[in-house]
């Protein structure tokens, strides 16, 4: 049984930061990606941005620049800092590992509920 927690998100005005926190936790052996996607009403889940075990990271293009990953390794943590935030950023953010569970063979997807981001004046 894995669990992704997610939270950070709420209600910011545009120009604004946030920071979204996801920790994993159950019968984790190890976590290969760490991510966030979001999906905007009427639209697809799209990637946010990733990163990987060895610390490769990639973004939508539609982020570069403003938003940030991170993750903290030992703690089965990632992070999305969210800077400049703008309208078109609203969605549900959700967070995602790819990990192998204790006792499994292949790594499989996991993922949160999901966080509400909503940037509006």
């Amino acid at each position: 049984q894995v669990q992704l927690v997610e939270s950070g998100g709420g209600l910011v005005q545009p120009g604004g930061s946030l920071r979204l926190s996801c920790v994993a936790s159950g019968s984790i052996f190890s976590i290969y990606t760490m991510g966030w996607y979001r999906q905007a009403p009427g639209k697809q889940r799209e990637l946010v941005a990733r990163i990987t075990s060895d610390k490769s990271m990639n973004y939508a293009d539609s982020v570069k620049g403003r938003f940030t990953i991170s993750r903290d390794f030992a703690k089965n943590t990632v992070y999305l800092q969210m800077n400049s935030l703008k309208p078109e950023d609203t969605a549900v953010y959700y967070c995602n590992a790819n990990l192998w569970t204790i006792g499994t063979m292949t790594a499989s997807d996991y993922w949160g509920q999901g966080t509400q981001v909503t940037v509006s004046s």
